[in-house]
């Protein structure tokens, strides 16, 4: 059925007392929204500030309502039309939808463990090159697949991997690089590509930050062999739930949809039968020949299949799209110019050369001579009702989960460390306003001219 995104009209795939059903429903949607999710309020210190959140309106809610009257449960109508606008609106050829941003790292990486890269596929104690200042699922995939980390440092202000440390990463067993573009901040892509393709190593960017930022004028998420999004309500747009791999390698969306899918060598769709016209035809393995297609098995798979529910709010969100980021952008550059007097103690977050981020976050770190603590200023911001978040999992190796691990290490990870002991961030997402940037803005600088005259 071809469906669009509006519900004004209503596809004449359906009978007259379903349309007219169906929009009765609608009716009553809207009018339930206007009713549970009126217009928020902001008293300021009393409406907490939380650094990041979803933001949608009737359209989305239309969405989901719509999907739930098909009680079609898995993957369906939705989320094909969305993998083929994310696909276009990215700049990739192919979008395949997960249920997490985790997930889809999970896949991008076990992907290129798949045999039928040949002698390119990553192998158990292969090394990968990542950082340690981020999220821990960027990492989590290179120890799942028994490969190594080998762990660099970061640069201060652009928080992205120091590329100086690349050639020092580098050995015999090097295979991949996998790293993120931390809170929206694109890393040196032309750094990191240059030196993949000298090595022939593989790329994934973790784009889950940075859906929408440019580097000299690219996309991110459009460099890397394979590239991973989520749908967290914290970023981006949501889903509630969600992600997507992003490729424009036919042979790694065929592996990734494998994956995916159980590890099925079939790719047809849920609900949908032969769409090779040789289902029963197929020789593979050491099954007889014409076993069913359906239920051959070319990868050690999952099932992390989206819901067409959850894709159903992705399509409201995606026409937002465009507006969340110019918003995020906005909100970034205000609040820097309103802390631009605060320098003397606190280093600012700044763009890396020649991109234009869709920020994420505002990331501040306390400076050495500052006469007060980050600690002591996020316990102050929270008191005053204003949310703050640490830079995910600070440094990695000293987290106890990685305590018993084999990776490596280049250097000290002394920036890596400086984050951890010293940085915080505040948010930037669409539904704060001029008012509450305003209002976090003179509160920090409140608590510093306190900690100055004490």
């Amino acid at each position: 059925m071809n469906k669009t995104n509006s519900h004004a009209e209503i596809s004449n795939d359906f009978d007259s007392q379903e349309q007219d059903l169906r929009l009765q429903v609608f009716k009553a949607v809207r009018n339930y929204y206007q009713h549970k999710f009126p217009a928020p309020k902001f008293t300021a210190g009393e409406t907490y500030l939380p650094v990041s959140g979803k933001v949608f309106d009737e359209a989305e809610l239309l969405n989901l309502v719509d999907a739930s009257l098909d009680f079609w449960l898995t993957t369906g109508r939705y989320a094909a039309e969305f993998e083929k606008r994310f696909a276009k609106w990215m700049g990739v050829k192919y979008c395949l939808l997960v249920n997490s941003g985790s997930s889809a790292n999970l896949l991008a990486l076990t992907a290129l463990t798949s045999p039928k890269l040949g002698d390119r596929r990553l192998q158990s104690g292969d090394e990968v090159i990542t950082v340690a200042a981020g999220f821990p699922t960027t990492v989590n995939p290179i120890f799942q697949n028994q490969l190594i980390p080998v762990f660099v440092d970061i640069q201060l202000s652009t928080y992205q991997i120091d590329v100086a440390q690349l050639e020092s990463a580098l050995s015999s067993k090097t295979r991949a690089i996998m790293i993120a573009h931390t809170l929206g901040n694109p890393f040196d892509i032309e750094a990191v590509v240059g030196f993949a393709q000298k090595h022939d190593l593989w790329l994934i960017e973790d784009n889950c930050d940075a859906v929408g930022s440019l580097y000299q004028g690219q996309k991110t998420g459009t460099f890397g062999h394979l590239s991973t999004v989520s749908f967290y309500p914290a970023h981006h747009m949501t889903m509630g739930e969600g992600g997507a791999v992003l490729t424009s390698d036919p042979l790694l969306k065929k592996i990734v949809e494998s994956l995916r899918d159980w590890g099925r060598d079939c790719w047809c769709a849920p609900g949908h039968d032969n769409t090779c016209n040789k289902r029963f035809e197929w020789q593979l393995g050491d099954l007889p020949y014409g076993y069913d297609h359906k239920y051959t098995y070319s990868h050690i798979g999952f099932n992390l299949k989206m819901t067409d529910m959850q894709a159903a709010i992705g399509i409201a969100q995606l026409d937002k799209l465009p507006n969340f980021i110019a918003r995020r952008r906005e909100n970034f550059d205000f609040l820097k110019q309103q802390l631009r007097d605060l320098q003397d103690f606190l280093i600012m977050p700044e763009p890396t050369i020649g991109s234009e981020p869709s920020w994420f976050g505002f990331l501040i770190l306390v400076k050495e001579t500052a006469p007060f603590t980050r600690n002591e200023l996020v316990k102050y911001l929270e008191q005053k009702k204003i949310g703050t978040r640490l830079l995910f999992a600070g440094n990695l190796v000293k987290q106890p989960a990685y305590k018993d691990l084999f990776y490596r290490v280049i250097g000290d990870l002394h920036h890596t460390d400086q984050v951890m002991e010293k940085s915080f961030w505040l948010g930037v997402f669409p539904r704060l306003n001029e008012e509450m940037l305003i209002y976090i803005a003179s509160t920090i600088r409140e608590f510093i001219g306190d900690s100055v005259n004490e």
